[in-house]
């Protein structure tokens, strides 16, 4: 996370922070590299301030389409205002201390680099909360394969894991990855914005069988669009593909895999106070910062999950 120089910053209690300037590049951060950020509808109507706060979420209208007859008036259908409240219920929180003899002979800025740490783990918190409440909202009817120890190479099997390979009698990531796809078809739902999350382990096995698929490999970090935890620039089987160890870990089967629609779910999140006070009880300062955010699915049947097992 790039922020601004704080050099100096001991010269006072907190320094040169600016509590403001944190908050924004904190909230700038997590947008960035939070796969959630990328995945879901952040379109809400709303300022987040305090826990409990309510955003509105406004659905896409469903037109309808009718068949024309030269000479008959025309019907005009009335857009609903269609609308759904999504609640600031979730809060996570960081707070560490600098001491001001550390602070003093360091030659390094104590908060720039804890701050960069409480981002990252801001985005993990984050990333796994509203990625396991995805997969808990997923339909039974979007479910490839099942949370079982027993593996099997029967793409259609809803009592077992995929046997993840390209060996025989296993499935192969391309061919899971179709299924989900055929997931969604099935349910209607608009072949863009489609995404696909899944562990390191499954996006390895494809790399190892089909590694022109990913092209992190081609491109240097100065000139790569990649971020929020994407593994390619172009689409897989209709998905922008994502990794994650944030997904929520499977009961019997080795991992488990999410994908969807952009329109699934709704999240707001905002980084909503950070602040420096004066320790009581040593000298020098602590610094904390609150993050807020809520969730709400606004599309279940564009939800999907499935479960694989590595032999």
């Amino acid at each position: 996370m790039t922020v601004a120089n704080t050099g100096g910053w001991n010269n006072l209690p907190s320094g040169n922070f600016i509590p403001e300037i944190y908050s924004k590049n904190v909230q700038k951060f997590l947008r960035k590299v939070a796969v959630v950020s990328d995945i879901t509808n952040t379109d809400y109507f709303g300022e987040i301030a305090n826990f409990g706060d309510t955003v509105r979420i406004i659905k896409e209208p469903s037109i309808s389409v009718t068949a024309y007859t030269r000479g008959l008036s025309l019907n005009t259908e009335q857009l609903a205002d269609d609308q759904l409240t999504l609640t600031v219920d979730q809060a996570n929180y960081f707070q560490f201390a600098v001491d001001d003899i550390e602070a003093k002979v360091a030659h390094i800025n104590w908060t720039d680099m804890a701050i960069g740490s409480a981002a990252y783990s801001l985005r993990n918190t984050f990333d796994s909360a509203v990625l396991s409440y995805m997969r808990g909202q997923a339909p039974s009817g979007n479910i490839v394969g099942a949370d079982s120890a027993t593996s099997t190479g029967d793409i259609t099997s809803t009592s077992a894991a995929m046997d993840l390979g390209y060996g025989a009698g296993e499935v192969s990531p391309l061919r899971m990855m179709a299924r989900a796809r055929r997931k969604l078809n099935d349910q209607d739902a608009p072949e863009d914005n489609r995404w696909f999350v899944a562990p390191p382990d499954f996006w390895e096995i494809m790399e190892d069988e089909n590694s022109k698929l990913l092209d992190r490999d081609f491109s240097s970090d100065s000139d790569s669009k990649l971020r929020n935890g994407r593994v390619t620039e172009g689409l897989i089987r209709g998905f922008r593909c994502y990794m994650s160890r944030n997904l929520p870990a499977a009961s019997s089967a080795t991992n488990s895999i999410l994908f969807g629609h952009m329109s699934s779910t709704a999240t707001a999140s905002q980084i909503a106070k950070t602040e420096v006070l004066r320790s009581e009880d040593f000298f020098g300062d602590k610094t904390r910062g609150l993050h807020l955010f809520g969730r709400k699915t606004l599309r279940t049947e564009t939800l999907g999950t499935g479960y694989y097992v590595i032999d």
